[in-house]
């Protein structure tokens, strides 16, 4: 019988009929004897429309994409030559552009590109890399043409080793 009763309160659904209320019509029960059911043009005057309650819409202004950090930086130059790294002894003291040297920082010195310019160095070695900004000058040794801090040197792999073979790129 119960079934019987879920379906013929499906049916009603499905036809349109008014004969159940909505809380009993999804349940599939049948109302009460002696309660009275709503019409649909009672339920209908019940509810609030959502446009009549809701706030008006504001206009939405279009924002500009923003950049993401998959997006690839774009190279200016590229360079290679010998890297070295400099760190334990300088902790504390001011580089050339004034900040303090800090261990585990990923900045490095460079004899001619303006503070503030990012740089990715790739060890030719070992195919590590990593992004580096120029705060010092240097190096004052041999052939070298960039100096890292321990923090960068540490991501290369060049700690161990105290120089390596790089390639610069410079980013814009």
């Amino acid at each position: 019988m119960r079934g019987f009763v879920l379906l013929s309160g499906s049916a009603l659904l499905l036809s349109g009929s008014t004969g159940l209320s909505p809380a009993f019509a999804t349940t599939g029960r049948v109302a009460p004897t002696g309660t009275s059911v709503p019409t649909e043009l009672a339920i209908r005057e019940m509810t609030v429309p959502a446009a009549e309650s809701a706030e008006p819409l504001k206009p939405v202004t279009p924002t500009p994409p923003i950049a993401t950090p998959s997006s690839k930086p774009r190279i200016r130059s590229v360079s290679s030559g010998q890297a070295s790294w400099y760190g334990p002894g300088f902790y504390g003291n001011r580089t050339a552009n004034g900040e303090v040297f800090r261990r585990g920082t990923l900045t490095a010195a460079h004899r001619t590109l303006p503070f503030g310019t990012k740089v990715r160095v790739t060890n030719l070695w070992n195919g590590r890399s990593t992004v580096v900004r120029i705060n010092d000058r240097g190096p004052f040794h041999g052939n070298r043409v960039i100096d890292l801090a321990h923090g960068a040197a540490h991501e290369l792999g060049v700690v161990a080793s105290g120089v390596a073979s790089v390639k610069l790129e410079v980013l814009q």
